[in-house]
């Protein structure tokens, strides 16, 4: 009897001890639009990714304002113009990681997310696909996908509808660690 208890006790607090909280330690956010006069590319390092193991759940919000373009005229351009940033301040994405993942071992996985994407004050069901590694104490997320800016309420006016794609590539790269309280 006594190895029984032992044994569920040992279970239980290991399971305990892996369904936490992860948060960014470090995260980049790029986007990039092909396009026939211009490419536009931008970069956002102040996203904050979160995952919790117990439930399988991921968020991040994105600060729109915070990315940063080579030239300052295009980040005028799509923060007033594209994005209005100054109403619709952030992207937030919440969602849930279809796979199951043993968050106790290093390893890769191929997951897909599926959730609410919030763009432009304009939420769309999405299935992202993604790499998600585990090593150590730390998770670290890959993902490459592509939004349609009509889908989310984007308007170019048609002056410079050749200069930016009506799909733009985002890319997610972050390294996540344990949230300490």
């Amino acid at each position: 009897m006594k190895k029984i208890l032992i044994t569920l006790l040992a279970l239980a607090f290991s399971s305990v001890l892996t369904a936490q909280i992860y948060i960014a330690k470090s995260c980049e956010i790029s986007f990039f639009s092909a396009a026939p006069l211009e490419n536009i590319e931008a970069f956002n390092k102040a996203a904050k990714p979160i995952i919790n193991t117990s439930n399988n759940e991921v968020a991040i919000k994105i600060v729109i304002s915070a990315f940063q373009f080579e030239k300052p005229l295009m980040q005028e351009h799509f923060n007033e113009n594209y994005m209005e940033s100054e109403k619709f301040p952030n992207a937030v994405f919440k969602g849930k990681i279809n796979e199951m993942v043993d968050w106790a071992k290093d390893g890769e996985h191929k997951v897909t997310v599926t959730g609410k994407l919030n763009i432009h004050g304009v939420e769309k069901e999405r299935t992202i696909y993604g790499i998600l590694k585990i090593k150590g104490r730390e998770i670290i997320i890959n993902s490459t996908f592509k939004v349609h800016i009509a889908d989310h309420g984007i308007q170019v006016p048609s002056l410079y509808i050749e200069n930016i794609a009506e799909d733009v590539e985002v890319k997610i790269n972050a390294t996540l660690e344990p949230y300490k309280k």
